[in-house]
């Protein structure tokens, strides 16, 4: 485990401060204010950001499916898609 070096720093008012304690205590300060303005933001989108979510990935997906059938019967590929799966399937029932 390394261990970091205490440097001291002088601060307004004559004291010295260790320059470890001084990030720890900014790491600190931005890790708290980071999952505050997170959990806020949760809490304000709460359910109604994912509303409409369902439909939308379907229709996708049914644009994408559409697409691939149009790209396939475009290049003439349905008749050997379907040969080699006759084929695949005669070769494993024999």
């Amino acid at each position: 485990m390394t261990t970091a070096a205490s440097v001291k720093v002088a601060v307004p008012g004559g004291r010295e401060r260790s320059s470890v304690v001084l990030k720890d205590r900014v790491l600190g300060a931005w890790v708290k204010w980071t999952l505050t303005v997170s959990s806020r933001m949760s809490q304000a989108r709460g359910r109604a950001g994912d509303r409409g979510a369902g439909f939308v990935e379907y229709a996708g997906l049914m644009i994408l499916i559409a697409g691939i059938y149009t790209f396939i019967d475009q290049l003439g590929l349905d008749g050997k898609i379907s040969t080699a799966i006759g084929n695949a399937v005669e070769r494993v029932i024999g």
